[in-house]
Parts: C-alpha cells; sequence; structure tokens
C-alpha cells in the first residue's frame, strides 16, 4: 500500500523544551493512525507537523512524495483547505450557521457557489446519521451530532488526510463510540487516511495503527485491525 504522508527525522524546539527529536513517520493509502503519549509527549506537534500547521526546524513532511514543510504560509493554507480536513475536540462549528452552511464552508471558500456547495454538503447527512438536522445550528444539536457535522465538514473537500485532535474527548463514552466508529469507517470509504491524537486507549483501539510518543520520539507501534 502507497504512502501518503510521511514525516522523515522532525525537529521541533519551543525555547529550551524539545517537542520533537527527529521523528519518522508514514501513513499508508486508506490507513488510521493514532498518536498517543502523555502530557507534553509532542503528540500533537507531531499532527500539527504533520498538517503543515508547525513548522519543523528539521526534517522533511512529504504528501504523496511532494515535501511540503517549506512551502510558504499561503500555499500550505491552501493545501489545509483542499487537501486536509480536520476535525477537533470541540467542533469548532461556526454558531450562526445551519449545519449544512457549516459542512459546505470549506467549499465556498475555494469558489464553490454556495447552492452547489450547500447540495453537496447535504449529501453526507444521512451517512452520518443526520438526516433532517440541515437546518438546526450547532446550539441546537447535541454534542455528538455536532462532531458528525464535524466530520462531514471534514470531508466535504474529499480530503487526502483527515486529521482529528482528541474527537471524543468532550463526548461521553458511548457517544464517543459511535463517533470513533463513524470517523473511521467514513474517513477509509471515502478512500482518505485519518491521523488521530487520543489519550484513550479504547478510542485509539479503532485505529488500523498506534504510535506511542514519549519525550518526543517514537516509544513503539502496535498494529490492530480496525473495529
Amino acid at each position: 500500500m502507497s504512502t501518503v504522508l510521511a514525516g522523515s527525522g522532525l525537529v521541533k524546539k519551543y525555547g529550551p523544551t524539545t517537542a520533537l527529536a527527529g521523528v519518522d513517520v508514514a501513513v499508508a493509502e486508506r490507513e488510521s493512525l493514532a498518536i498517543m503519549g502523555p502530557s507534553g509527549s509532542g503528540k500533537s506537534t507531531l499532527l500539527h507537523t504533520l498538517a503543515g500547521i508547525v513548522r519543523p526546524d528539521d526534517g522533511q513532511v512529504l504528501l504523496r512524495g511532494e515535501r511540503i514543510d517549506h512551502w510558504g504560509e499561503n500555499k500550505l493554507s491552501a493545501l489545509r483547505r483542499k487537501r486536509f480536513g480536520f476535525v477537533f475536540q470541540f467542533g469548532q462549528l461556526l454558531p450562526e450557521l445551519p449545519a449544512e452552511e457549516n459542512v459546505a464552508l470549506p467549499l465556498m471558500l475555494e469558489g464553490v457557489p454556495r447552492r452547489q456547495a450547500v447540495e453537496r454538503a447535504r449529501r453526507w447527512f444521512a451517512p452520518l446519521g443526520l438526516a433532517g438536522l440541515e437546518k438546526r445550528r450547532p446550539g441546537q444539536l447535541s454534542g455528538g451530532q455536532a462532531q458528525r457535522v464535524a466530520i462531514a465538514r471534514a470531508l466535504a473537500v474529499e480530503p487526502d488526510v483527515v486529521f482529528a485532535d482528541e474527537p471524543t474527548g468532550a463526548l461521553d463514552q458511548a457517544t464517543g463510540e459511535e463517533v470513533i466508529r463513524l470517523l473511521t469507517s467514513v474517513t477509509r470509504d471515502q478512500g482518505a487516511s485519518l491521523v488521530m491524537v487520543t489519550h484513550d486507549a479504547e478510542v485509539a483501539a479503532h485505529c488500523d495503527r498506534v504510535v506511542q510518543v514519549r519525550d518526543g520520539r517514537i516509544a513503539g507501534s502496535s498494529q490492530y485491525t480496525a473495529a
């Protein structure tokens, strides 16, 4: 299986603190990868570096073999809009927009006409168990429903990679289980790869592979069969 995203020799320092100390990691086509580790281990820095949000001090990030870490900010911003999707712990939906427009927003930012973008967005609602909720604003949704809207928004641009930072961290256990099952299965079905940071081993076990980060280094890797 071909590699979609790879980091090689990644180093990142914040003053005297070394967040990444020469990390090598690769993500295959349609693979789901969980990054685990204690607070301060470097796991979120690794995700943000792979996603082009944080620029490494040394090393390389390659997307389908093309180096992206030395790109300018305008080019990286376009990359994050067009080829990456993001799901955050608290969804980060815009409260003034209905669910369908939150999903359509990345498409509209890329110049897709509003009507066409909303039509494309609506296609995600039934597969994610959100049928009938298209017009609701985030304040009218449960936590699990809001995260499913966030998943739809991440996938609407048909990305190469979806990045998820503690996507179940604000949810109860049952709702989190439902959300992580949807996130891993729908991402895979759409042909995208998933890179997820989580502190929860039960959540991580839904991914194909788990890497443990300690003191800015990969401390171990485990292969799972996705649940």
